[in-house]
């Protein structure tokens, strides 16, 4: 299930940790030239110069994606350092404060939106234009169950996945002829921080799971790189989920237990 992305530069949001951190390891392990984007500067320079160290390429720079500056200029310097835009997976995100809607905060509500809304937006508005002129490129976005269920205490998340889930079909009307590929990956729960504040907020089912349950880091990444490859030509538009036997028989992992 490997794909080669020898000479492709990849843009990965929310690197510093979990599934951006892991993608970008491997990622930059099957060739790519990496670019490490999130808030924490020292993290994700950290974990560059790592696979630096490694024998890859990496990049790290500090970005805010509720900004788009940021985005642009992560962008502009992506493309001048290596040459092109390839690959861009739209990850970062946030899920605290998980809140009733009665019991939110107006404001940290908005600032959900705008990182996980507006910050997939901005890395299409930022990225899509070189893409195209380009003639190929290839955008994930990280989707969730949450896009299509409602979950007690989630409003936020749930608001801005359902919405990332039309991004994702919009992205791939308008730049499918222009040799762009869009499509989401929803991952189900991933064994990242965001599932220890998830389990804190004991709020809905999900904050009920045991942790055995949930997947590693490496098979969202093993995913990422699959759907960058041939297989991922059947999702365009789409949301390909790793918690389907089928999904995962893709990958050759596990099926659901």
């Amino acid at each position: 299930m490997m794909t080669s992305f020898a000479k492709k530069t990849a843009l990965i949001t929310g690197a510093s940790r979990g599934i951006g951190e892991a993608t970008a390891r491997h990622f930059a392990q099957e060739g790519a030239n990496v670019v490490l984007l999130a808030r924490s500067k020292d993290d994700v320079e950290r974990i560059a110069s790592e696979i630096v160290a490694a024998g890859g390429s990496a990049l790290a720079l500090g970005c805010d994606v509720a900004w788009f500056h940021d985005v642009t200029s992560a962008v502009d310097i992506a493309q001048d350092t290596f040459g092109s835009v390839d690959i861009l997976i739209n990850n970062a995100g946030l899920i605290d404060p998980i809140a009733r809607i009665t019991d939110s905060d107006p404001e940290e509500w908005g600032l959900m939106i705008d990182v996980n809304l507006k910050g997939v937006y901005h890395g299409y508005r930022a990225a899509m234009p070189v893409m195209q002129a380009q003639g190929s490129g290839t955008v994930i976005n990280i989707s969730s169950g949450a896009a299509t269920g409602a979950l007690e205490g989630w409003s936020h998340y749930c608001a801005a996945k359902a919405a990332v889930l039309a991004l994702t079909r919009c992205g791939h009307k308008e730049m499918a002829e222009h040799g762009l590929r869009v499509m989401g990956l929803s991952p189900g729960t991933v064994a990242t921080d965001m599932q220890v504040q998830i389990k804190q907020s004991g709020i809905n089912p999900v904050s009920e799971l045991h942790p055995n349950v949930h997947i590693p880091a490496k098979w969202v990444a093993a995913g990422l790189a699959y759907l960058c490859g041939p297989g991922g030509d059947a999702w365009l538009g789409q949301d390909f989920s790793l918690k389907t036997p089928e999904g995962r028989a893709a990958l050759g992992l596990p099926a659901p237990g």
